[in-house]
């Protein structure tokens, strides 16, 4: 009733090159309205801006449909939007400084930066054609993610800045290695928890209902909480030491599907934060601003006080439902508004609106990575493409809660809009990473072609083919007329691989 035929997986690259299309246009327009607005011309880098901005995105889209054919699209149309509002918001601070008379380049290093990350991107899809080979790789990234968390803590290249030391400087430029060893870390824990997570998963003693791991195991989780802790005190960094240890329970849970992982979590960062803010003075004026943002003494005071938090509310209350427009509004007033308060800016000039249809993309950029890990076949790629789609959607938590308020300000960047070169080539590299785990997912296993020769069966010999034929013939016919029947093409099955290559049994109709 049905022949084997194999099914046409679409690729998919079409789809990605109009919405890529869609993504340069929202970018690019968003950069010249700001420049319309506020000097009643285009800017002068703009056809720069427009080319580079253009060749970059069709570069990696030619990468992207000749590696990895089969990669899910809508990651790299999603990043480049973001991308490209960034810089439009960044040019808008920049007229803003030009304005009070300051001079700010920002908008054109961003553009250099996205050019390195980009780079970085196409890279990595060349060099990475498998991503099962980093589990060969999983201590090794360990040791690299300890090293990027330790560099800003070496005399001579480690730079404090704004009371946090997690910067390094080389030469005329600085980096900050924790947005690195974010993905090594990643790495480290995908290979380490599909290799163990039998063990973390044992049962141990149940307390009211909740089955809680044994204490042997609790190990790991102490050692990285410890770690998360050494890099509060030593760095002063809050938003690092957080994004580490939420990725580790994010991953931990999703490896063992436990709950009480996610509240030892929860009761190990609430020890940590109480011992924090009652210790650590850069801790507990991060509270301080956080509970009383608009006392006067705290609002008022030099170093660690509430001014750019008010600031930000005040930006974004202004900004209301629809927004100030692109170049009405003030948002050069906040400190810092184009790296950690990006967020702020884009909320006073594009309103809730605008920033609801921003947090849409990161969410669909997310749900994608979530999606691929669901659709992977093998453990590993599974927990690495979950824990950099957490990792995304966790630091953008952190950063917006920062923002208004629902947590302490943290000083992490919003990916692929804030400035700065560390976070866009490692939020670039993540899109690159994704983009490989979900090309093995989708790829179609190869079938064979209808009409393709078969096998020949190895001969049986006669005492057996006479039992055989004895056995079958009382009940079921004879063998011969059954083999016959077997061979014809209408007692086959049509099989075509799914969309995530899941083989699917379909009847052909009747004729």
């Amino acid at each position: 009733m049905a022949t084997v035929e194999p099914g046409r997986v679409r690729s998919g690259r079409a789809s990605e090159f109009g919405l890529l299309v869609l993504a340069l246009a929202i970018g690019i327009s968003a950069y010249a309205i700001v420049s319309l607005v506020m000097e009643g011309t285009l800017p002068a880098n703009f056809y720069m801006l427009m080319l580079g901005m253009t060749g970059l995105s069709l570069a990696l889209h030619l990468v992207v449909r000749w590696r990895a054919p089969y990669a899910d699209p809508t990651l790299v149309p999603i990043a480049v939007a973001l991308n490209g509002l960034g810089l439009a918001m960044i040019h808008r601070l920049d007229l803003g400084q030009q304005l009070k008379g300051a001079t700010s380049e920002l908008a054109t290093r961003q553009l250099g930066w996205t050019a390195v990350g980009v780079g970085g991107a196409v890279a990595l899809l060349f060099v990475l054609k498998d991503h099962r080979t980093l589990r060969r790789n999983t201590y090794t990234a360990m040791v690299v993610g300890l090293v990027l968390i330790l560099l800003p803590l070496i005399p001579g290249i480690g730079k404090q800045i704004n009371g946090s030391r997690v910067w390094v400087g080389l030469g005329p430029f600085t980096l900050q290695p924790a947005e690195f060893a974010k993905i090594a870390f990643a790495v480290f824990f995908a290979g380490y928890l599909v290799s163990n997570r039998d063990t973390l998963t044992l049962a141990g003693k149940k307390v009211f209902g909740l089955q809680l791991p044994r204490s042997r195991d609790l190990g790991p989780i102490i050692v990285v909480w410890l770690v998360s802790i050494l890099v509060l005190v030593f760095e002063k960094d809050l938003g690092t030491s957080l994004l580490f240890f939420g990725l580790f329970v994010a991953m931990i849970y999703i490896a063992t599907e436990r709950v009480s992982w996610v509240l030892i979590g929860l009761v190990l960062v609430g020890v940590g934060a109480a011992a924090a803010a009652s210790s650590l003075p850069h801790v507990a004026g991060r509270f301080d601003a956080w509970l009383n943002a608009f006392d006067a003494d705290i609002y008022d005071r030099d170093f660690g006080g509430s001014y750019q938090i008010v600031q930000g509310l005040f930006g974004m209350a202004n900004g209301g439902l629809m927004g100030t427009g692109w170049g009405a509004g003030r948002p050069d007033i906040v400190p810092y508004a184009s790296s950690d308060f990006i967020f702020a800016a884009l909320g006073e000039e594009l309103g809730l609106t605008g920033v609801l249809a921003i947090l849409a993309m990161y969410t669909l950029l997310v749900q994608r990575g979530m999606r691929i890990a669901i659709g992977t076949r093998d453990g590993f790629g599974k927990l690495l493409a979950s824990g950099l789609a957490f990792v995304v959607a966790w630091q953008c938590f952190v950063v917006i809660g920062g923002i208004t308020r629902v947590i302490p300000l943290t000083g992490l960047t919003m990916p692929f809009l804030a400035y700065g070169g560390s976070s866009l080539l490692a939020n670039w590299l993540i899109v690159a990473l994704l983009v490989r785990i979900s090309d093995n997912s989708r790829r179609p296993t190869p079938l064979p072609l209808r009409g393709a020769p078969r096998a020949e069966p190895k001969p049986t010999p006669e005492p057996a083919r006479a039992a055989a034929s004895r056995d079958t013939s009382g009940a079921h016919g004879s063998t011969t007329s059954q083999a016959a029947a077997v061979s014809r093409d209408d007692d086959t099955q049509i099989v075509r691989p799914g969309d995530d290559d899941q083989t699917q049994i379909v009847p052909e109709p009747p004729r």
